[in-house]
């Protein structure tokens, strides 16, 4: 079979198996009748949260876009075109583990540059994407572990020997980081300041998905926004909830079980698991739909 066919092939059955999920997933939840409840409460400013929430998704994407650019140099469109791609793969493998590759299909499917790099694009691919992987998940787990310095409550919930865990994590991370330039030095130019530039970049895009998260969480009423002087500010709640979800192993088929669950500890009410699943339906949901008009004829 010729190789493009079966790129093509593959592309289409990852794409197709991605939106079986998501309807599975709407047709199965079983707690409509509180977001509807949670919905019809909302008065007009709550709704424009929502908007602006819906609003933000391509920023999200963009930003991700931006880090895979910096990691692989590509255009803006083909970076956008991979990243909305990866969200079906993501979406369908266990901890997200297809997007790397579904980004890698698609370039081998459509060469992207003269780059030497791009020649043979799965071993590039895939060691740049563990570095992006890396560098998100440190932002997450440092911007974590400084929001629970501030939140005694989710802490003492928590337990003190959670912190010497995410410390061994950060240690991991730290290692990996460090040793990435010669480990995948055979795949990929790594250096210094391609690291600094990706832990920057995922700082950026945890900020936008901490923004997400208040806007949908003011307007079903979970959240009460008030200045980072007073202590506790729920503010400094928003980035521990993304470093649990983000520890927590999960897989896709429970993953809005989960997200719910640790919305419930660290907000504290069940309108923030209503919000949890309704953000997760805005950032995965709509990015997959987007996806067939950005494709390549």
């Amino acid at each position: 079979m010729d190789k493009k066919l079966l790129y093509y092939i593959i592309e289409w059955a990852v794409a197709i198996a991605a939106c079986a999920f998501l309807i599975w997933k709407l047709v199965t939840f079983d707690d409509y009748a509180s977001v509807g409840a949670a919905l019809r409460a909302m008065d007009w400013p709550q709704w424009l949260a929502i908007l602006v929430c819906i609003a933000l998704v391509p920023l999200n994407m963009t930003l991700e876009a931006w880090r895979w650019k910096t990691l692989v140099p590509m255009s803006w469109r083909e970076a956008q075109r991979q990243v909305y791609y990866s969200k079906l793969a993501g979406l369908i493998t266990p901890w997200r583990l297809g997007e790397y590759p579904a980004r890698a299909l698609l370039m081998a499917e459509s060469p992207l540059t003269p780059n030497p790099l791009t020649s043979n694009p799965w071993p590039t691919a895939l060691s740049m994407g563990a570095v992006g992987s890396i560098t998100m998940t440190a932002a997450i787990v440092i911007a974590g572990i400084v929001a629970l310095a501030f939140s005694p409550s989710v802490l003492n919930y928590l337990g003190g020997s959670y912190l010497y865990s995410l410390g061994a994590v950060l240690i991991v991370l730290g290692l990996l980081i460090l040793l990435a330039p010669k480990m995948l030095k055979r795949y990929a130019e790594i250096n210094s300041h391609l690291l600094l530039r990706s832990l920057g970049q995922s700082f950026v895009r945890l900020a936008c998905w901490c923004v997400q998260l208040a806007l949908v969480l003011w307007a079903l009423n979970a959240f009460h926004l008030s200045p980072l002087t007073i202590n506790p500010s729920p503010l400094t709640n928003l980035p521990i909830y993304y470093l649990l979800i983000t520890i927590t192993p999960n897989v896709p088929i429970v993953e809005v079980g989960v997200r719910g669950a640790w919305a419930i500890v660290v907000f504290g009410t069940m309108n923030a698991a209503l919000a949890g699943v309704l953000l997760w339906a805005i950032n995965t949901l709509l990015p997959c739909l987007v996806w067939p008009f950005l494709r390549k004829k």
